[in-house]
């Protein structure tokens, strides 16, 4: 535990502690939430309006944006993967107070997220049509995919570094401050992308500089909250660690985010590449439903990042039933939502597809029988979201990178090459929801055995330890049987 703090940190640090630790569990949740869903609804309210703006340009110009959405899902992947990574050993670290210990994992985490968001612009300028065409890009869309891509490669590192001190100061439980650096540059962003697509006619391109620009300054807003000293961990060059094992732990405890978040990538991209066929009209409502979908996880991806600092700050504290108790008040928040959404969306779909304007009936007819099944599935979305985030918090890699995989990968990539084979576009746009169900009925079977071990403080017992115990209780057991004989 750190004892070199300053009086005014450690108070700080000691606050928060208390906080984390005390609050009654729903009122504590409420108050993170409220903030990272205000932050989560912004961004996706932004990536709606994005798509809705281009849309005005055609169907080609709408499934350009789907198509580029792969490639800042990647972006997403890396920089997310090593910001949760930070994220869950802050918020245990935190809950022993070793404030030392969790600056070191922030200011390693956050050099690291530019640099490989470097590496990501440097590879894909390189490679640009080839990288939309293997998205998904047809003949007519490339021109304005590379158009658009071109500057959200630009951003990547600027996004890469945002998403880590976003992750951190959420770790921390300021959530408030988190908010304040996503919805500024998300609102600019829905307010300068119109004059610059329209107004000075740059057209997608002016879509893409609007994100550039609007990504500098979530940034900057961001890094200063660490720079004036408003956050409880230190951001500083000179704590980056040279020891391979930091780098390890941001890695494996952020994997479940890098699989999630690249799996969704890959399934976005297979999702344009399955549409192709069917034209431009396909691609672009299939990009539009997917859109509206990730803009309600978003929604549940809010409240569940309420729930991971709790859990994180009490698992350290070993006040387990906490954590149970704040698993359970977040699962039944995001179910009740959920499934209001589900019903209201499925009542509105026509009206919401005629919105988007694209010039086409065909990608309004196509996109209505998509958003019908998107919203059955959309109540089973909380659970397995919730269950994920709490084991990754919690250290569970393992598990929590297994399901990480399951919706858009393990689950989802059998779907999509069997489902569009026999029942065609309508098979592509089923694939998502089946394998969202699926993924649900993964998640209850793993929380069932983790619980169980969960509700004394236990680790769960490796495979080879389960064994042994098997057979010392059967070999008690047979003795006690064959005693009368003896």
């Amino acid at each position: 535990m750190n004892t070199a703090l300053p009086a005014s940190a450690a108070s700080r640090e000691e606050r928060q502690f208390l906080i984390m630790t005390q609050t009654p569990v729903g009122k504590l949740i409420a108050k993170l939430a409220l903030p990272t869903v205000i932050s989560m609804l912004v961004s996706a309210i932004y990536n709606i309006t994005d798509t809705f703006y281009v849309s005005h340009l055609g169907p080609s110009a709408a499934g350009a944006v789907g198509v580029v959405f792969s490639l800042m899902s990647l972006i997403q992947a890396f920089g997310m993967g090593m910001g949760t990574g930070a994220a869950s050993m802050v918020s245990r670290c935190l809950g022993r107070r070793d404030v030392q210990t969790a600056s070191q994992y922030v200011s390693s985490a956050f050099f690291a997220g530019a640099f490989i968001g470097l590496c990501i612009l440097t590879a894909g300028e390189l490679n640009l049509p080839w990288l939309m065409r293997l998205l998904g890009s047809t003949d007519t869309i490339l021109p304005y995919a590379c158009d658009y891509g071109h500057y959200i490669l630009i951003a990547a590192p600027i996004m890469c570094a945002a998403f880590v001190l976003n992750t951190t100061l959420r770790a921390e439980g300021k959530a408030m401050f988190s908010m304040i650096g996503l919805t500024t540059g998300a609102i600019l962003n829905i307010a300068i992308a119109p004059v610059f697509i329209y107004v000075l006619e740059w057209g997608i391109a002016g879509a893409a500089i609007a994100v550039l620009i609007c990504q500098s300054i979530s940034l900057c807003i961001l890094l200063s909250f660490f720079l004036r000293k408003k956050s409880v961990t230190t951001l500083s060059w000179k704590l980056v660690s040279r020891r391979a094992r930091v780098y390890l732990d941001l890695v494996r405890l952020g994997s479940p985010t890098t699989l999630r978040q690249g799996f969704a990538s890959l399934a976005m991209a297979l999702l344009n590449v399955k549409s192709a066929p069917f034209g431009d009209a396909a691609v672009a409502a299939v990009s539009i439903v997917v859109k509206i979908y990730l803009a309600i996880r978003s929604l549940i991806l809010g409240i569940g990042q309420a729930l991971q600092p709790v859990a994180g700050y009490n698992h350290g504290a070993k006040l387990y039933d906490r954590v149970r108790q704040a698993f359970w008040v977040t699962t039944r928040a995001g179910s009740i939502i959920c499934t209001t959404l589900a019903a209201a969306l499925a009542w509105g779909a026509q009206p919401v597809m005629i919105s988007f304007r694209t010039g086409s009936d065909e990608v309004v007819q196509i996109g209505v029988q998509a958003l019908y099944l998107f919203c059955m599935a959309l109540p089973f979305l909380p659970f397995s979201t919730y269950v994920d985030q709490m084991l990754q918090m919690l250290g569970r890699s393992k598990s929590s990178a297994f399901l990480a995989s399951c919706r858009q990968g393990i689950m989802f990539l059998p779907l999509i090459f069997i489902l569009p084979h026999y029942f065609g576009l309508r098979g592509v746009e089923a694939t998502q929801p089946l394998a969202d169900m699926l993924t649900f009925v993964a998640a209850a079977v793993i929380l069932s055995r983790f619980f169980k071990q969960y509700k004394t403080g236990r680790k769960p017992l490796s495979s080879k330890r389960r064994l042994r115990l098997t057979y010392l209780i059967l070999s008690r057991k047979l003795n006690h049987w064959t005693e009368p004989y003896k």
